[in-house]
């Protein structure tokens, strides 16, 4: 099982961090061992100070695929999910600072929690929310998206394998932030109810 991830794929997203919006899908990935589900609170490593959460809608593949065409894509998946993408940002600045790669700062244990997956709603505009402490921080919409569903299949299956049970992290809208010991973090998708877990 893979976990692809995409960056930047939210126009307000990639102006608030000062990064400049991308023309192709921004791909990296996390190791199985970033999965975090079943609500476990989330433990802030002891390597940062400054950890942000990011939403992101997250697909999972049900068939494997290599070249997968734009007419195929919707065979390739028809469940969703809620994720939120760890990342130890203070890591992640001193690393693009020096222009060496950021894995340590994305994809660490633990740094991709994971809902339960639910049907594919059959709304083009797919709606999510982000949380914390009660306070709305992230509000985000499908159709925002630099990068939709289909075009993301088509962009990683032309370098990597899709295989059945691969994840893919679609990327998270405006509003990230930081994390710290207390907060307690509750995802939705359309309304309903998809993680409720704390920071410990």
């Amino acid at each position: 099982m893979k976990i692809f991830c995409i960056g930047r794929n939210y126009v307000d997203h990639a102006k608030e961090l000062n990064n400049q919006v991308p023309k192709q899908p921004l791909v990296f990935m996390k190791p199985p061992t970033a999965l975090l589900r079943n609500n476990d609170p989330f433990y802030i490593p002891e390597f940062s100070e400054d950890v942000h959460y990011e939403l992101e809608l997250v697909l999972k593949i049900k068939k494997n695929g290599k070249y997968i065409q734009p007419a195929f894509t919707k065979d390739y998946y028809e469940s969703i999910a809620l994720g939120i993408d760890f990342t130890a940002r203070d890591l992640q600045s001193k690393l693009k600072e020096k222009g060496h790669p950021w894995e340590i700062a994305k994809g660490f244990d633990n740094s991709a929690a994971l809902s339960s997956f639910v049907n594919l709603p059959t709304e083009e505009n797919i709606k999510f929310q982000l949380f914390k402490n009660d306070v709305l921080v992230q509000d985000g919409s499908s159709q925002d998206m630099i990068f939709n569903f289909d075009t993301l299949i088509v962009h990683i299956s032309k370098f990597f394998t899709l295989q059945q049970g691969d994840l893919i992290y679609t990327g998270t809208p405006a509003g990230v932030g930081p994390v710290s010991i207390g907060d307690h973090l509750v995802g939705t998708l359309q309304g309903q109810t998809l993680f409720d877990f704390y920071i410990k």
